[in-house]
């Protein structure tokens, strides 16, 4: 029963200290291990100590997978070489240059000691990346970069560390460097290939499965399964959790019925956010006991505060050396994709600062051998680290990137590259629909047609504004919205007389369900849009958009088509060929694209204020 309550009294604490830091607008990780840290010294609070066996295998598979799941592995790929660097080349500069300071302050600890805390406090985290980058807005390409650095990191710090180690149990120098460096492309190699065993044998199995709660199940088993298979044969279960949840999270499209996805995108949503926040929660439960350690420590206190200090200062420092020198292959000198300049030096900076430790640097450093001398003081600098780089750069992160102007995703971007992709896929469609060979005398074809048209026409709508009046798709939602309410009512009334059976009644309420859901993301994505109206220029370009300059109206703002015949128009666009304002498609008579089957002028732009995009006819691409 203790056990128990104590399980629930931490998932209570973890939900509702979550809840407030979203309620004031921080990252939660910091006031977790803020509150854990408190509590630690709560009466009636017991003693936790994290084994590095709970985390290294109870927690780290679930959190990188969840991970690895979510990370798009085309961007992955287009950033695998400063991935790499960050990954391999910084955890291995780290490594060296805080055994450098640890042995100058403590050389009584010895090289092999001193290295083996240089490796458990060189990798940062992933779930601190991911979860204090997303929540302040960082640009994607470095939440990717960092993300993508925090999956792999610990495979080269663990096997550093695990080199380390050896040494020290038997009292001998350290391995040479190519030694290391073999030990390590043996563990990334063969995770690699029990990665992808794997993904080939789950993959091989989703042919066969449509259940949905039986894929689930397998999904939760894979990373368990991917981590114990690669270090049993002395590989990396990092590397092969990682390439497995890369691989099956590209490859769920296909291989996954589209109930599977959303089952397992929601369980692990779930799984992550109860596991990451818990994790920074069991961070600052280790503070009191770890005092008490050091506390009977032989060395000074002065020395003891030192050499934490000095390596928390280190691991900033020597992250910093690394990336600005490797600028030029770390950050690529050509324009971005995203935004057509080059990056600027500041999104090094965020990057070089963004290096929060975690509950792997804290786990890794209990590994360490009671044997080694003042350990005690070893794991002090562990927690040092993890909390001070957490509170330093966690708190910090944030203002740094609004001072130094970094422009977080943009809302109105998403939005005009989302309604794009539909009008792509809608393109397909029609031209699957028209190759369809099938009698139709109830006229399915033009129902479908329409229904995709009002799916693109909502997508497009959010991209304009109304002059405060509620635009068409907002007066859909609202209405529909209580509408689905009455709907609901009246089917929970039927289930309260016991004449429908169960089952039919809890599916009639997930069809509704699901329908208001779609209906609530969509609101979220028209306010996000209202919210950010700044434009930048983004998407893909054809011979007809890079011949066509951008060109601002002469005339009034008004689809003078409409002005005619009395009616009304939700936004406005403009022919770049002619300048003939007319209405978009989410009008009621779509003058702007009747203009272009008349004239075939391919090319207009929006009018509408703040927004300067264009979009292709032909080509349906926007630039």
């Amino acid at each position: 029963m203790e056990i128990a309550f104590l399980l629930v009294a931490i998932a209570v604490t973890v939900l509702t200290v979550t809840a407030i830091a979203g309620r004031i607008g921080i990252a939660a990780p910091i006031p977790l291990i803020l509150v854990g840290w408190v509590g630690s010294y709560l009466p009636g609070v017991p003693t936790i100590h994290l084994e590095p066996e709970v985390v290294l295998l109870g927690l780290l598979p679930p959190l990188l997978y969840a991970a690895a799941l979510s990370t798009s592995l085309v961007d992955f790929n287009a950033n695998r070489r400063p991935i790499l660097l960050l990954s391999v080349g910084l955890v291995a500069f780290t490594t060296v240059g805080v055994a450098v300071v640890v042995h100058e302050i403590l050389p009584e600890v010895g090289w092999a000691a001193a290295f083996a805390i240089g490796a458990v406090v060189a990798p940062p985290d992933a779930v601190a990346a991911t979860a204090i980058g997303r929540r302040i807005g960082l640009p994607r390409r470095i939440v990717t970069i960092l993300e993508g650095e925090s999956l792999l990191n610990d495979a080269t710090a663990l096997v550093a560390l695990r080199t380390a180690i050896a040494a020290a149990g038997t009292a001998g120098a350290m391995a040479p460097a190519w030694e290391v460096g073999v030990d390590f492309a043996l563990a990334a190699g063969g995770g690699l290939v029990v990665g992808i065993a794997g993904f080939l044998l789950v993959a091989k199995m989703r042919k066969h499965v449509t259940d949905p709660v039986l894929d689930t199940g397998i999904s939760l088993v894979v990373p368990f399964a991917t981590f114990i298979a690669a270090e049993e044969i002395h590989a990396s279960g990092v590397v092969a959790v990682v390439v497995a949840g890369l691989l099956l999270g590209h490859k769920a499209p296909i291989l996954q019925t589209a109930q599977s996805r959303i089952a397992e995108r929601m369980n692990w949503r779930t799984l992550a956010f109860m596991l990451e926040n818990t994790v920074f929660l069991l961070i600052g439960l280790q503070a009191h006991w770890l005092v008490d350690d050091v506390r009977a420590s032989t060395l000074p206190t002065g020395t003891i505060v030192g050499v934490c200090l000095a390596t928390l200062v280190a691991v900033v420092v020597l992250r910093m050396a690394w990336v600005f020198p490797v600028r030029y292959l770390l950050i690529r000198p050509g324009p971005d994709p995203a935004t057509g300049r080059p990056p600027p030096a500041s999104y090094t900076f965020l990057i070089g600062w963004a290096g929060m430790r975690g509950v792997v640097t804290l786990a890794a450093a209990f590994i360490i051998p009671d044997t080694v001398p003042h350990r005690e003081v070893l794991l002090m600098i562990a927690f040092t680290v993890v909390a001070g780089t957490l509170l330093l750069q966690g708190l910090s992160l944030g203002w740094l990137a609004r001072r130094l102007n970094v422009p977080a995703p943009d809302p109105m971007d998403d939005a005009l590259a989302r309604a794009t992709l539909l009008q792509q896929a809608s393109k397909a469609s029609h031209k699957v629909l028209a190759e369809l060979k099938a009698d139709d005398p109830y006229g399915v074809a033009d129902l479908i047609r329409q229904r995709i048209e009002q799916r693109n026409f909502a997508a497009w709508e959010r991209l304009g504004t109304t002059a405060g009046e509620e635009s068409p798709a907002a007066l859909y939602a609202r209405v529909r919205e209580e509408m689905i309410e009455a709907e609901r009512r009246r089917v929970l009334e039927i289930r309260s007389t016991g004449s429908v059976p169960s089952e039919v009644v809890s599916d009639v309420l997930a069809m509704l369900d699901i329908e208001e859901s779609m209906l609530d993301a969509a609101e979220q994505e028209r306010a996000d849009v209202e919210a950010e109206r700044v434009r930048r220029p983004v998407g893909q370009a054809c011979d007809h958009l890079l011949s066509t300059p951008l060109a601002d109206p002469a005339g009034e703002l008004e689809c003078g088509a409409c002005l005619a015949i009395g009616s009304r128009w939700v936004a406005l666009r403009m022919c770049l060929a002619c300048g003939e304002i007319g209405c978009c498609d989410s009008s009621p008579n779509r003058h702007a694209s009747a203009h272009f089957h008349e004239s075939t002028h391919p090319v207009m732009r929006s009018v509408e204020p703040g927004e300067d995009w264009r979009w292709c006819f032909v080509h349906h691409l926007t630039a």
